[in-house]
């Protein structure tokens, strides 16, 4: 018989870096199942991800196990790593705080892709290009 899934959890953490400790601790406690065993599943994981955040979408069953899913980052904090500035722009368009070649757009899309609501990387680097202006990221030719 199929197990009955009791709930599902979606959070972003450090790759490689999950403790049981907040915030994973205070989010997964109440959910019962075993934070040090969701920790070392998670951390051995992403140990290649070091650096970025992974998001993680957690499900849990009625016999506190789970399985997860690890997802690609998020597009603002790839862009921020390829633009290599802290933060996007606090004005979005008005103020450009960094720039993203078309090469580097398209990488970044690629790696979205698998995440992302689009059917070809043309429409993911259009999405990202979005993203990246809305930062205050301009891209070059």
């Amino acid at each position: 018989m199929a197990k009955e899934v009791v709930k599902k959890i979606k959070l972003e953490i450090q790759a490689g870096k999950a403790t049981p400790a907040p915030p994973v601790g205070t989010v997964l406690g109440p959910a019962g199942i075993n934070l040090q065993e969701f920790c070392t599943r998670y951390n051995d994981a992403t140990k290649d991800k070091m650096g970025d955040i992974a998001p993680v979408e957690i499900t849990i069953y009625d016999d506190r196990s789970f399985d997860f899913v690890v997802k690609t980052p998020p597009t603002a904090s790839l862009i921020k790593k390829y633009a290599k500035v802290q933060k996007g722009s606090v004005k979005g368009r008005t103020q450009i705080v960094g720039s993203l070649t078309k090469d580097q757009v398209k990488e970044i899309a690629t790696i979205k892709l698998p995440d992302l609501n689009a059917n070809d990387i043309d429409a993911a680097i259009r999405t990202v290009e979005g993203t990246a202006l809305n930062m205050g990221i301009e891209i070059k030719e």
